[in-house]
């Protein structure tokens, strides 16, 4: 099972000399994905939660992909409706052909109604438009198709009933974001789904949480890599660990996030 990291690509600590640091620390800690998120108005409820400056994911991965070299780079998720399906596809594509067959696109419908409003996309229509975007991305990949391109993997998140369905309609996993372990093990178990991605919390703590609702990837390091290994029998074949909890203020102190990464990637390596 391989180990990602999703890295806030926004807020106000975050900037290129932080981003470029991220990106030495998650590549040099040896874990195998870097993922960021996707925005493109920063309207008040998506200020809210993920204030200026918020960097372009596919901006962003293209430059990472050029001060990286071996890490795979991907977004948590790319809200599929926010842009045309062709755009995306050559996007993609592109970016995967320039980072060597790196990109991992993950993708969403989104909640951000005011955001949806400010790009003249019906909020209400976003299933809709999220499968039809699905259908018209194979689609122009597969008449571009040469041979030798690599494909781009897609995840699917979504952690509805329907996001669960489209996953396994349309996708090459399911891409959770920020679970239980027993409803994760539930979904896993009662659904065919093509493949499993999680993308999990990462909080670590000196005393282990008790609470029966406690996130996938909260608690002590014991904790934590007890979640893992329980993923991996899952059938995870990735798990990308959140280390952002909601307060834009963490993104001043990226040295904590680093620690636990630190801390994880070091007892991880023993145990596998």
């Amino acid at each position: 099972m391989q180990l990602g990291v999703n890295v806030p690509n926004f807020g106000p600590g975050t900037a290129p000399g932080v981003l470029s640091e991220w990106a030495r620390i998650v590549e040099g800690l040896g874990f195998d994905l870097l993922m960021v998120s996707d925005h493109v108005v920063n309207t008040p409820d998506v200020a809210g939660r993920y204030p200026a400056p918020f960097y372009e994911p596919f901006t962003t991965l293209s430059w990472l992909a050029g001060i990286t070299t071996r890490v795979r780079l991907g977004t948590t998720v790319l809200v599929l409706p926010y842009r045309h399906p062709l755009l995306v596809a050559r996007m993609a594509t592109n970016l995967n052909q320039l980072s060597g067959g790196r990109l991992v696109l993950g993708v969403g419908v989104g909640w951000a109604r005011q955001e949806f409003d400010a790009l003249g996309v019906p909020f209400t229509a976003r299933g809709r438009l999220t499968d039809e975007h699905l259908v018209a991305l194979r689609k122009a990949w597969l008449d571009e198709a040469d041979g030798h391109t690599a494909p781009v993997p897609v995840w699917v998140g979504g952690n509805s009933e329907a996001g669960i369905r489209r996953a396994i309609r349309f996708g090459d996993a399911w891409h959770p974001l920020r679970g239980t372990l027993p409803w994760m093990r539930s979904v896993v178990r009662n659904h065919s789904l093509p493949a499993f991605a999680p993308r999990i919390a990462l909080r670590l703590t000196t005393a282990p949480i008790s609470d029966p609702e406690r996130l996938a990837g909260t608690g002590t390091l014991d904790q934590i890599l007890d979640d893992l290994d329980e993923l991996h029998r899952l059938g995870a074949h990735t798990v990308v660990l959140d280390p952002y909890h909601g307060d834009p203020e963490e993104t001043r102190r990226p040295h904590e996030a680093w620690q636990a990464l630190t801390a994880i990637a070091a007892r991880w390596r023993t145990s596998s």
